[in-house]
């Protein structure tokens, strides 16, 4: 399965959802190289949500735009995958078949997309319920299966929306390690949005935080630690520590009024 990163730049990203509506956020510039895992963190209605969805052509900016390698997201695609907090799967399928959906679409022989969706299923160590139906999984197991689904087409951008929050916590954490285990070996580039630090820290190669409103990135820190990470480890709870820091102080800003669209 052959996967490459994309340089990712935002540029002037402005967004408000009717002409009457307030600000979500104003005019954000940032810039992603390839294969980096990017954390969005923020509290609730500071914009990282709907920075998320403009990225994966949801949502359209009211000003600004988003390039991938050059090219201008105006739409949904297959080069940019997005996974949300629910796994979304067709409870009458078996795990192979809500997997390999996607090509189904395209012009696909049936040995390569059979190929294609057991190297997917092989990536998320699902391969022993490839044939169950998805209805008889464990709620991990069915992120897993959306995972795959979302593999399987060979993103570039694989764009998380709190995927794991409503898991348990040993679930939340092997998907943590698992995703980001996937992404380096098969070098795409993921932007997740977050309001949990140790996520950040453990899946994350680079931090911002968004705060305010109209939201605003307001620190950045990069996440430079070995893999594999653990929670234990005196490095990564200092970096959590910071992270944790930094997050706090974002609570008490406020963005000053000249920069501000009227």
């Amino acid at each position: 399965m052959a996967i490459r990163g994309t340089e990712i730049k935002i540029q002037g990203l402005t967004h408000r959802y009717t002409p009457r509506s307030p600000l979500t956020f104003n005019h954000i510039d940032l810039a992603s190289p390839p294969g980096e895992a990017l954390a969005i963190i923020g509290r609730s209605g500071c914009g990282k949500s709907t920075l998320l969805h403009i990225l994966a052509g949801i949502h359209k900016p009211t000003e600004g735009r988003v390039l991938l390698d050059g090219t201008a997201i105006t739409a949904p695609s297959p080069r940019w995958v997005m996974m949300f907090q629910a796994p979304h799967l067709f409870p009458w399928m078996t795990v192979s078949q809500n997997v390999g959906v996607g090509l189904s679409f395209g012009r696909w022989s049936k040995q390569k997309t059979e190929d294609r969706v057991k190297e997917a299923i092989k990536l998320v160590e699902l391969e022993a319920w490839a044939d169950n139906n998805v209805q008889d999984l464990s709620g991990g197991q069915q992120q897993r299966v959306a995972l795959a689904r979302s593999l399987v087409m060979e993103p570039e951008l694989l764009l998380l929306d709190e995927p794991f929050s409503a898991l348990d916590a040993f679930t939340r954490s092997s998907l943590q390690k698992d995703v980001r285990s996937i992404a380096k070996r098969k070098g795409f580039n993921i932007v997740f949005v977050t309001h949990d630090i140790d996520e950040a820290v453990i899946m994350g190669d680079r931090a911002v935080i968004m705060a305010g409103s109209p939201g605003n990135i307001v620190h950045e820190l990069d996440i430079d630690l070995p893999d594999p990470r653990d929670r234990t480890d005196p490095s990564v709870q200092a970096l959590r520590t910071r992270l944790m820091t930094m997050f706090q102080e974002a609570a008490n800003y406020k963005k000053p009024e000249s920069a501000t669209l009227a």
